[in-house]
C-alpha cells in the first residue's frame, strides 16, 4: 500500500519539481553544455519489462533495486522498450481490432510509473518508447491491424498513444524524461501493404509522423524532449527532421555478424557463417575500426550540425565469442564518446546484458544471485 501510494504522490507532486524548470522545444534539445553534443551524455540500459506484446511471456519485472545497482555503478540512463498491445486490454485469444487500440489498462500503466519513479529517485533519466507502435514494428510476432505507414487511422492511434503518455508525465523535465518515438522505422516486407518494400521510410513520411507527434506530445508541455530513432533500422540520419527540435538516436550493432552472430531471428541458417574477429578478416570483408568510424560518420557531422545525438541500443548477442565482443564494443563506444554521444545498451539482464546473458566463455562474478560480466561493466564504465 505505502509503495502505491508513493507512485501516486509522485505523479501529483511532480509539478513542483518541474515549476522552476522551464524549458523551450529548441532548449530541450539545444541543453546548456560545454560538450559538442547538445544531448546529456546518457548512458545506461535498456530495461524490457514492457518489451513483449503478450504480457505473459514478458520477462521479470525490473526492481528497484537494479535501478540503485546501475546508479551506484555510475549510469545516468534507461530506456523503456514498450509494445502497446502491453499496455492495453483486448480479448488475446484473437487478433487485436482498431476498436481496441485505445482501451489503455491502467494497471499496466501503473508498472510504467513505477519505473519512471524509480529512475527519478535514483537520478536516471527515462527514456519511453514505443518499440511496436499501432500499425508497426521492426519485428514480426504479432498481427497489427492496420499499417502506421498507409493507414491514416494507424497514424491517429499513434498520437492518442503519445498523447497519453505525454499528459501523464506532463510535469516532469526534459531532464527526468523524453519520448523516443518510434523503435528503427523501416519498410518490411511482410507488412499489411502489398506494395511495401524493405528499406527506409520516405523521408517525407517520416516526417510527417514526427510533425504529428510533436504537436500532441508539446501540446501536454512545450519543453517536453522528444527523439526519432534513425531511419531504415536506426542505421540513418533524418535529414528531413533536422530543423525540428528533435534529437536523434542511432544504434550500435554494426556489423551485423558481430552483434548478430547465429542469432536466429537474423540468420534462418547459421551453420555456414565465417567466424567473428575483431579486428580481422571475416567472409569477403576486412572488419576493424575505420570501417566503424566511416559508419558513424554521418552521426558525427549531424551533432556538429547541432542536432542532439544518443545511441539508444546497443550490444552482442551472447554467441560471439566474448574476447571478440569486447574488443569491438570497445572501438564503438570509443567512437561515440569522442562525440560525447551517449549509448544504452541491450540490455540489462538477459542475453545482451551485463547480467545473466548465458555466455559459456565468461567467468562470472556472483552479484546478489546473478551472474554478473564484470569485464564487460567495467568496460561500459570506462565510457563517462
Amino acid at each position: 500500500m505505502k509503495k502505491d501510494s508513493n507512485r501516486r504522490e509522485f505523479i501529483k507532486s511532480t509539478a513542483l519539481a518541474a515549476a522552476g524548470f522551464v524549458i523551450s522545444p529548441a532548449a530541450a534539445v539545444a541543453a546548456k553544455s560545454s560538450q559538442a553534443n547538445k544531448l546529456p551524455y546518457w548512458k545506461g540500459f535498456n530495461l524490457l519489462d514492457l518489451f513483449n506484446p503478450d504480457p505473459s511471456r514478458a520477462r521479470p519485472q525490473t526492481e528497484e533495486k537494479h535501478f540503485q545497482w546501475m546508479a551506484d555503478w555510475g549510469f545516468n540512463f534507461v530506456r523503456i522498450p514498450m509494445a502497446y498491445p502491453a499496455y492495453i486490454k483486448f480479448d488475446r485469444s484473437k487478433d487485436l481490432k482498431t476498436n481496441r487500440v485505445r482501451k489503455i489498462d491502467r494497471r499496466a500503466v501503473e508498472h510504467v510509473d513505477e519505473l519512471v519513479y524509480w529512475g527519478r529517485k535514483y537520478g536516471l533519466h527515462v527514456s519511453l518508447n514505443l518499440h511496436r507502435a499501432p500499425g508497426f514494428c521492426v519485428n514480426a510476432g504479432f498481427q497489427e491491424p492496420y499499417n502506421l505507414w498507409t493507414d491514416s487511422e494507424a497514424l491517429d492511434d499513434f498520437c492518442f498513444h503519445w498523447k497519453f503518455w505525454a499528459k501523464r508525465y506532463k510535469n516532469l523535465s526534459p531532464r527526468e524524461i523524453s519520448f523516443d518515438l518510434l523503435n528503427e522505422p523501416c519498410m518490411r516486407d511482410d507488412m499489411n501493404d502489398q506494395h511495401s518494400k524493405r528499406g527506409p521510410i520516405p523521408g517525407d513520411k517520416y516526417r510527417n509522423l514526427v510533425l504529428r507527434a510533436l504537436e500532441v506530445i508539446h501540446k501536454a508541455n512545450p519543453g517536453h524532449l522528444i527523439v526519432a530513432d534513425g531511419n531504415n533500422i536506426g542505421r540513418d540520419v533524418i535529414p528531413e527532421i533536422t530543423d525540428l527540435p528533435v534529437a536523434q538516436s542511432c544504434r550500435g550493432y554494426n556489423p551485423g555478424i558481430i552483434s548478430h552472430y547465429k542469432a536466429p531471428w537474423v540468420y534462418k541458417d547459421s551453420s555456414d557463417l565465417p567466424e567473428p574477429k575483431w579486428p580481422g578478416q571475416v567472409g569477403q570483408q576486412y572488419l576493424d575500426r575505420s570501417m566503424l568510424q566511416e559508419f558513424y560518420q554521418p552521426w558525427i557531422e549531424l551533432v556538429k550540425q547541432g542536432v542532439g545525438v544518443h545511441c539508444g541500443e546497443c550490444g552482442c548477442w551472447n554467441k560471439t565469442p566474448h574476447n571478440v565482443f569486447l574488443a569491438w564494443f570497445s572501438d564503438l563506444l570509443d567512437i561515440l564518446h569522442e562525440s560525447k554521444i551517449g549509448f544504452a545498451l541491450w540490455e540489462f539482464k538477459g542475453d545482451f546484458g551485463v547480467l545473466d546473458s548465458g555466455r559459456e566463455d565468461v567467468d562470472y562474478e556472483d552479484w546478489y544471485g546473478h551472474k554478473l560480466d564484470r569485464q564487460l561493466l567495467t568496460l561500459l564504465q570506462q565510457f563517462s
